[in-house]
């Protein structure tokens, strides 16, 4: 298996460590006290919109699109190490390039699932970074590891489909620039195929009977920057039968072919914020003493830190070949390995930035670094994108079965 990268990856590769050391890491401290400065802590700050334009300039524009149509034509093998690197500095990075979810899901299943006219009218702003959007998917009610659990309802009335069921942790839905919802629901709940009760349709957010309701924390975080995680109430929200994506039925099958190659991209931005976590653990270990030495010499931390570089070299070797598989034999094909990713990249980088914290002290979980809230993000995702104990109960029954 050979990972060495093609001359366009590493010239890519080199323009955005460039950005990133001219740019978004001094845009870090601007970004937030321009937000405490704006009149809602939604609204963007305007260094972020300056970031997207030096972006684009540079040619770092849509690189998460393997199609070349729409995006960059990476592949998932050729796309991995550039989201590795937005993840150093998440809330900026990824939606400086456009790269951010839940839009990186959601320009996917458009591009591939979308009409032309629901690529015209949503898709192609998207792509243009001009609107923002939410996938409305996880509700409070029932356990939504499960999807075919999913309670609202998606009802035929003439030429309109009506929306009811309320929905939660809807990331990107308070940001004012979130101009529509992907909404998963039943239009056949009494089906006999479970997975053929559900579809998806497009609700613009100003539709009557939208109510976003309150923006929900994660670990006390409000995550201002991708616009937050919203309770979402739809109350016989009204759409035309035209704002159905793909066919009726189809709902479960788009969800999980959105969600492969989101898989690779959360799990390198991981690998960025265990990188930066190892950083600024070096530094801080360098540059403090206790006990009448550096903080460096002492065993305890030399172990950490030896052990979160072999944890990153594991992780970054299993995401490549797993991107690698994707490309060649298709997410079906790279199950086995998609899920092994899922399971150990967040819950390793949680166990290195924790490090980092212990090692910073009440730094660690202040303001002043960034650590507290990398390891806020990196804790989630171990929910985010299916719960641990979902994806080792499969993984576990697919290995099981080489035996039977």
């Amino acid at each position: 298996m050979d990972f060495a990268f093609d001359a366009r990856t590493e010239e890519l590769r080199g323009r955005l460590l460039e950005f990133m050391d001219e740019h978004v890491y001094p845009a870090e401290a601007l970004a937030e006290k321009q937000r405490a400065a704006l009149a809602s802590p939604w609204e963007t700050p305007p260094v972020v919109e300056d970031l997207k334009a030096e972006a684009r300039r540079r040619g770092l524009w849509n690189l998460f699109l393997p199609d070349e149509e729409y995006g960059a034509g990476l592949t998932n093998l050729r796309y991995a190490p550039l989201a590795e690197i937005t993840g150093r500095s998440p809330q900026l990075a990824p939606t400086a390039l456009n790269c951010a979810a839940p839009d990186t899901g959601n320009m996917e299943l458009l591009a591939q699932f979308g009409s032309e006219e629901q690529r015209k009218r949503w898709l192609e702003p998207l792509l243009d970074g001009r609107i923002r959007s939410a996938f409305a998917m996880t509700e409070p009610e029932v356990a939504s590891s499960d999807a075919t659990n999913i309670g609202t309802r998606i009802e035929r009335d003439g030429d309109e489909y009506v929306v009811t069921g309320r929905k939660w942790y809807i990331s990107g839905a308070v940001n004012p620039d979130c101009a529509v919802f992907i909404v998963m629901g039943k239009t056949d709940p009494d089906g006999e195929d479970v997975r053929r009760q559900q579809s998806m349709v497009l609700v613009p957010r100003d539709t009557p009977g939208v109510e976003v309701r309150r923006a929900m924390r994660v670990y006390g975080y409000e995550d201002h920057y991708h616009g937050g995680h919203a309770e979402v109430v739809f109350d016989g929200a009204r759409v035309p039968v035209s704002h159905l994506v793909g066919e009726e039925g189809g709902g479960f099958a788009i969800a999980q072919a959105r969600l492969g190659p989101g898989r690779i991209h959360h799990c390198m931005r991981l690998i960025g914020m265990a990188e930066r976590a190892i950083e600024l653990m070096c530094r801080r270990a360098l540059t403090r003493e206790a006990f009448g030495k550096p903080l460096a010499h002492q065993g305890v931390v030399q172990e950490w830190i030896a052990d979160s570089r072999v944890a990153v070299e594991q992780l970054r070797l299993l995401v490549l070949k797993t991107a690698w598989l994707m490309d060649t034999v298709g997410n079906r094909g790279a199950h086995t390995e998609i899920q092994a990713i899922k399971i150990a990249t967040p819950r390793e980088v949680v166990r290195i930035i924790d490090h980092a914290v212990q090692l910073h002290g009440a730094g660690g979980v202040s303001q002043d670094f960034p650590l507290a809230e990398l390891w806020a993000a990196a804790r989630t995702l171990r929910l985010a994108d299916g719960p641990d104990e979902v994806h080792q109960r499969s993984l576990a029954r697919r290995e099981l079965r080489r035996y039977a």
